[in-house]
């Protein structure tokens, strides 16, 4: 019985830390959709393909947390902030200070990737070899493009 109530810990503790690395992605995608209606240059085509690719993360993510018996989240997460910022003010601030805000924020998805939590082999495996190789993509796509900004 002991062990039964350790592996359910050990469970609750993968699927909140899948769930905490969905809220981030789900969090990206509604930052890059308020993003995209106001930039109207050639820097949407970069963020729609971080969009993209952060929307997959978000159905790898709600699949692996089905698959481990739980319920993934729908709501946003440490993009949060910057998503309401890019919302909110979006009329008055430009193509350059957005991308430096989605920069910042695949700076805190890197981070989050380095760092997920409690995992399973499986989970982790997910992570190193798919999650993670992802965020870096899309982290060095929004350095490049701020940089080609300044």
């Amino acid at each position: 019985m002991k062990t039964q109530t350790h592996n359910a810990n050990d469970s609750a503790k993968v699927i909140a830390s899948l769930n905490s690395l969905l809220r981030g992605e789900i969090s990206a995608v509604e930052t890059y959709d308020h993003a995209i209606t106001h930039i109207q240059d050639e820097a949407v085509d970069d963020l729609i393909a971080n969009r993209d690719c952060h929307s997959k993360r978000v159905d790898l993510l709600s699949n692996k947390i089905r698959d481990q018996g739980g319920e993934p989240d729908d709501g946003s997460g440490m993009w949060g902030a910057l998503a309401k910022l890019v919302e909110g003010s979006a009329a008055l601030i430009n193509t350059k200070t957005v991308i430096a805000a989605l920069e910042e924020g695949e700076d805190l998805g890197l981070a989050q990737y380095r760092k997920p939590g409690s995992l399973d082999s499986s989970s982790i495996q997910l992570v190193q070899k798919v999650l993670l190789p992802r965020q870096q993509e899309t982290h060095e796509r929004m350095r490049m493009l701020k940089q080609a900004q300044a």
